[in-house]
């Protein structure tokens, strides 16, 4: 480059015109404000790649010969105290790549909206990819609301209590740590110690002492001469203080639980009839082939897929237990989804083509999901017939209340130990009682008793399911 500058200060301008826009020239003074003067001879800088063009000026010191050479020597060679003013494009960070808005996702298409229950996390805490950050109650399930990318929560948008819509805007997600500021607590203590110091609370209190004075023999007067309240109120009931009372929001879940079950009983004609069961053989069958049964399948044989497939076998020989009212029409239904009947109520889906260990994976895998938090909506809708088991909790005796819009429920109790009378002998025998609560809008009671009749008549004798009769 140094050999190029010197030829062309020798051989004067005629390289200028080869190279023409592709190079930087130093070009003499133009009467504009804002060029300086140069040296009164052009001097052509070729530079290695010419894909600019740039016109700039040079001023040369007063006294000093101007030379030709690196950029650094140039610079070595300037004064201090010439002042100079650089001029460059300014670059910042794109903030927008930064920032995530983590938002409610999509709940399920009979549900439009929920209420954010709880935030997990707090603003400052470092989150992961598609972790919780918060929870919004449906009047199904609760959903996760999960973040988009791994960072540090900036801040929250929406509160706890609000209801909330699919796609609301949660918080803020910052993939650096920059920008998050963790000083809302010491935020808080300045204000905290900013309010004693004001005086004017000071001459309040020196007057409100002098009233105050004034008014307490007023008070103790009445107080003295009025012994009949506590005589009155000495004969009424003494209620607990509210000291010792919590009030708690009821949970949108609970909220569409009691709504569900009180539209139930307003607008179906509940009944509910029973029987008892003998248990002896089904048990006897879990307990001979519950090793077996577990090395092939890998769940264990429960009583519940007993009583699924006794329940499928009793709605296909009555299946208006099966059916629902529409309206003025009788909707008759094909299929069989059995809802197990819980806080949350999955369905098991065709329970008709499953056999006793599909039945028990199904409800195995279920019964983790629910407890887990990760049940779907799809998978707690529907369902045409619903089985509650209220005797893992010890319930003898139960008239359970109809899942709408279904028409019907059976309800299955603990097992006891009672007397009975076999073969004209007096027997222990293992005993459970079972209620089925139907619509007497839609079945009648002939058919509800056939329905239980069935029930008991499988469960005790579970060959009947492989000769269906």
């Amino acid at each position: 480059m140094l050999g190029v500058l010197r030829r062309k200060a020798a051989s004067g301008a005629s390289s200028a015109s080869v190279y023409g826009k592709s190079l930087y020239k130093f070009k003499p003074a133009v009467p504009t404000p804002r060029v300086c003067s140069a040296l009164p001879e052009e001097i052509i800088h070729y530079p290695r790649e010419f894909g600019h063009v740039r016109n700039f000026c040079h001023i040369p010191l007063a006294g000093r010969t101007m030379s030709v050479m690196p950029k650094r020597e140039v610079v070595g060679n300037h004064q201090q105290d010439v002042s100079m003013q650089i001029w460059s494009r300014s670059f910042s960070s794109n903030t927008e790549g930064d920032l995530f808005e983590a938002v409610v996702p999509f709940m399920g298409e009979s549900i439009t909206d929920g209420t954010l229950a709880v935030f997990l996390k707090k603003p400052g805490d470092r989150v992961e990819v598609d972790e919780p950050i918060a929870q919004v109650e449906t009047d199904k399930v609760t959903i996760d609301v999960n973040s988009p990318e791994a960072g540090v929560i900036k801040e929250f948008i929406a509160k706890e209590g609000d209801t909330v819509e699919p796609g609301t805007k949660v918080a803020v997600i910052s993939k650096s740590e920059e920008g998050v500021t963790h000083v809302a607590p010491s935020d808080e203590k300045p204000f905290e110690k900013a309010e004693p110091p004001p005086s004017p609370p000071a001459d309040e209190k020196k007057e409100k002492p002098a009233p105050r004075v004034e008014k307490a023999p007023v008070i103790e007067k009445p107080k003295g001469s009025s012994p009949p309240p506590p005589k009155t109120s000495a004969t009424e009931p003494q209620l607990p203080p509210k000291e010792r009372e919590r009030r708690v929001p009821m949970t949108r879940l609970r909220k569409r639980v009691a709504t569900r079950l009180k539209d139930s009983q307003n607008t179906f004609a509940l009944l509910t009839t029973f029987n008892e069961v003998d248990m002896t053989n089904l048990m006897k069958l879990r307990s001979d082939y519950k090793d077996a049964f577990v090395e092939k399948h890998g769940v264990k044989l429960g009583l519940m897929s007993g009583f699924v497939k006794a329940a499928v076998s009793a709605l296909q020989k009555q299946p208006i237990v099966n059916a629902v009212i529409d309206g003025d029409d009788i909707i008759y239904r094909d299929y069989v989804d059995i809802s197990i009947a819980g806080l949350v109520v999955p369905v098991l889906r065709h329970a008709e083509s499953m056999n006793f260990a599909e039945v028990e994976k199904e409800i195995n895998n279920l019964g983790k999901k629910a407890n887990a938090g990760t049940i779907s909506i799809d998978e707690m809708a529907g369902g045409t017939f619903t089985i509650s088991n209220g005797g893992v909790y010890g319930s003898l005796l139960s008239t359970p209340i109809i899942n709408p819009p279904q028409s019907a429920i059976l309800g299955m109790h603990t097992i006891v130990n009672r007397p009975m009378v076999v073969g004209g002998n007096i027997v222990s025998r293992p005993m459970m009682y079972i209620a089925l609560t139907y619509d007497h809008r839609l079945i009648d009671g002939r058919e509800a008793v056939f329905f239980l009749r069935r029930i008991k008549d499988v469960v005790e004798d579970p060959r009947r399911l492989l000769l269906d009769v």
